[in-house]
């Protein structure tokens, strides 16, 4: 039986590339997670970047904090999927889903979209990261930390030109992503007759309507509302629409 998806969800698709009108995003980013540490702390905005890999994470967190300290984050942490210290319970996991919990923002970044899923559930964050968005927590993605916001993978996987290695091996039935929004989510986008093409083919077997993003651009839902930044196309049932951001 599906989950039902919480109408308190805050949640912000990212498709990548540090571009300047993504500051557009990082603003409404910034405006929910005040919203939010208004009931708790007022003044403070807690960010946790939570890394795909441990490997390189330590740069990119720093850049995450350069950039959001810009934007009205006060307060950060990085956490990484596949640390080796979540692989088991105890209380350094316990830890670290109490540490999701208590932020205001939780920031998923790009990688491997298969090595991510798999650590994620391995390391019991899988179910922290529903709990606090199902609570209204924000909860952001960056390629592919956006996808895995969406009911399943599967654009992680397609097209066959352009995809994630599967180097973990992780069955298709096991594809089953963080499912808080009812869409897909295909990020790095190229206006190309062959890219677009394979966009309405899949539109057309997914039961889900697919959001694509050029970088610079990305979505945010805030419970029902739901608003498109910069050049987004919308593929549903093998129709093409360009969305206004």
């Amino acid at each position: 039986m599906a989950r039902p998806r919480s109408s308190q969800r805050h949640i912000v698709l990212y498709s990548g590339g540090q571009e300047r009108r993504n500051a557009l995003i990082h603003e409404s980013l910034l405006a929910l997670a005040l919203r939010r540490s208004e009931k708790r702390k007022p003044g403070k905005v807690r960010m946790t970047y939570l890394a795909f890999t441990q490997d390189g994470a330590r740069d990119y967190y720093r850049r995450f904090v350069r950039r959001y300290r810009a934007f009205g984050g006060t307060d950060f942490q990085c956490l990484a999927a596949d640390d080796p210290a979540f692989a088991q319970r105890g209380p350094q996991r316990s830890r670290a889903a109490k540490a999701l919990l208590e932020s205001d923002v939780v920031y998923l970044s790009g990688g491997n979209t298969f090595h991510y899923l798999m650590h994620l559930r391995r390391s019991g964050l899988f179910s922290a990261l529903r709990q606090f968005a199902d609570r209204g927590g924000v909860l952001a993605g960056l390629s592919a930390g956006a996808i895995l916001a969406t009911p399943n993978i599967g654009l992680a996987a397609y097209p066959p030109f352009d995809r994630d290695e599967n180097n973990v091996e992780l069955p298709k039935s096991r594809w089953g992503a963080l499912d808080l929004v009812d869409f897909e989510f295909f990020p790095h986008f190229r206006v190309s007759r062959k890219i677009r093409d394979a966009m309405l083919f899949y539109s057309e077997q997914s039961k889900f309507p697919v959001y694509a993003c050029r970088d610079g651009s990305g979505i945010v839902v805030e419970g029902d509302r739901f608003t498109a930044h910069g050049d987004v196309w919308l593929y549903d049932r093998g129709q093409e629409r360009k969305i206004k951001g």
